[in-house]
């Protein structure tokens, strides 16, 4: 067997205890104690990321009597606890404008729910805020039916006469036969068909 064989020199042998490095502590920063501080306890309110070094007996006794919230009013803690529902984020309440201001209602009216539902969304899910549309006499405006006035072009509050009107002078911009037999926006034709056919079976005309 040959002992010079670079093999041997591959060979790595994992050290005895006594013979590996031992990391390094610091002691117990507990008054008066002398063993090592082998746990981290934090120090407190506005001191976060800064931890004590105790021992084990020590540190039980720290965590025993740590209050995050000492010094504070019941008023504070509230606050608090409120803010942390939302990570101490800022928030808005449902139906704020960018201003800050509440929903209005219909003709700048304020909203006393102040929130809108002009879609009635809360209503399909059998939510409770009323669907701020009395001119479709309490009907729901579906998904469907708001694709389809915006293709057409129309307000939520439109009238089936405006509806119908609407629908005729599309036709009439859009049909091959008064583009001169350009068929470049028939998909256009197509689409405001499917709209107009739409709210016609939903009742809005």
């Amino acid at each position: 067997m040959k002992l010079n064989s670079p093999l041997f020199d591959r060979i790595r042998v994992k050290p005895a205890e006594d013979r590996q490095p031992r990391r390094s502590l610091q002691g117990c920063q507990w008054p008066g104690c002398a063993a090592e501080g082998t746990h981290k306890a934090p120090k407190g309110r506005h001191q976060e990321g800064q931890y004590w070094h105790y021992c084990l007996d020590h540190v039980k006794a720290y965590n025993q009597s740590y209050n995050y919230f000492a010094g504070m009013t019941d008023d504070a803690v509230y606050a608090y606890q409120k803010d942390a529902l939302t990570g101490h984020r800022p928030t808005w309440k449902m139906g704020a404008k960018g201003d800050g201001q509440p929903g209005s209602g219909r003709n700048g009216a304020p909203d006393p729910d102040g929130m809108r539902d002009p879609f009635g969304f809360t209503a399909e899910m059998g939510g409770a805020f009323r669907a701020d549309r009395p001119e479709l006499d309490g009907r729901i405006v579906r998904t469907t039916e708001r694709r389809a006035l915006e293709v057409m072009g129309l307000e939520m509050s439109a009238e089936p006469a405006e509806i119908k009107a609407r629908y005729k002078a599309l036709v009439k911009l859009h049909h091959p036969d008064a583009n001169g037999g350009d068929r470049s926006s028939e998909d256009r034709l197509r689409s405001v068909i499917q709209a107009y056919n739409s709210l016609k079976q939903a009742g809005f005309c």
